[in-house]
């Protein structure tokens, strides 16, 4: 598919994806949303893909939602609008697959969102993040989210109510990114972190990801319960008995699912 506000790209069994508006900081119009979805739903039923990347071209990471496309908006036509641009951060949780963000510059408002709904997340030091709607008199609902669930109660409303931007070493400390480099570095740092998971059990990878969120909204003994059943599962699989006999004997696994 020939994509026009994004890029994507294969490298060994990495998914690249680039948001490709960088005269506009890579802000979301309705058309990037669409294909970022898209892409990303593709990249996640690749059988050789196993990691995705997310980045921003240019100068920023990306600087929240285009606000042009919000006058003259009907409320229901606001409605399915602010869907689309939520409708990644759902997409993301669902995946099969490990997303990382790769972050520069600015990630602000859906753009902060979208760094805190990847599952990983690796910044540059000139990276910074902030939730900014509420300065234009909105409030950033979606990106409330995912921002929530990596940061809890206290710094995620310091952050939504403010409107403040913090660099990324805060943003490391309270636990919004795994790991600050420099900015020469973030793209090698972020491709060793994906061949890393990359060479792990797949059926594993993507079975992990998928219990972790599914029992994030599970009760302590529901969750216990669901995810000894996934277990169960796993340990039956060919990948299973490979890593088990590959530590065993020690020498490297051959993975044979995806």
């Amino acid at each position: 598919m020939k994509y026009q506000t994004i890029i994507v790209e294969r490298k060994d069994h990495i998914g690249l994806v680039t948001l490709n508006r960088p005269e506009k900081l890579n802000t979301f119009t309705t058309e990037l949303a669409m294909e970022l979805n898209k892409a990303l739903r593709t990249l996640d039923e690749e059988k050789d893909v196993c990691v995705i990347i997310i980045k921003g071209a240019g100068g920023a990471f990306c600087a929240g939602i285009d606000l042009n496309e919000l006058s003259g908006k009907s409320h229901l036509e606001i409605r399915r609008w602010v869907r689309e641009m939520d409708a990644h951060n759902i997409t993301i949780a669902h995946m099969k697959k490990p997303v990382i963000a790769c972050v520069h510059g600015a990630a602000v408002a859906n753009g902060c969102g979208l760094a805190a709904a990847c599952d990983l997340t690796v910044a540059s030091e000139d990276a910074r993040f902030g939730t900014t709607a509420i300065n234009v008199g909105l409030y950033c609902f979606g990106p409330s989210a995912p921002v929530s669930r990596c940061l809890g109660k206290k710094r995620s409303l310091e952050l939504l109510f403010t409107g403040d931007m913090i660099d990324a070493k805060r943003a490391e400390r309270i636990g919004l990114v795994n790991k600050v480099v420099p900015r020469e570095k973030l793209e090698d740092a972020a491709m060793e972190l994906a061949e890393k998971l990359a060479k792990k059990s797949p059926v594993a990878l993507q079975m992990a990801k998928s219990s972790f969120y599914t029992m994030s909204d599970m009760g302590y003994d529901e969750a216990l319960t669901y995810l000894g059943e996934v277990f169960t599962v796993l340990c039956s699989t060919e990948d299973a008995q490979e890593g088990v006999s590959a530590f065993l004997n020690k020498r490297e696994p051959q993975w044979k699912e995806r």
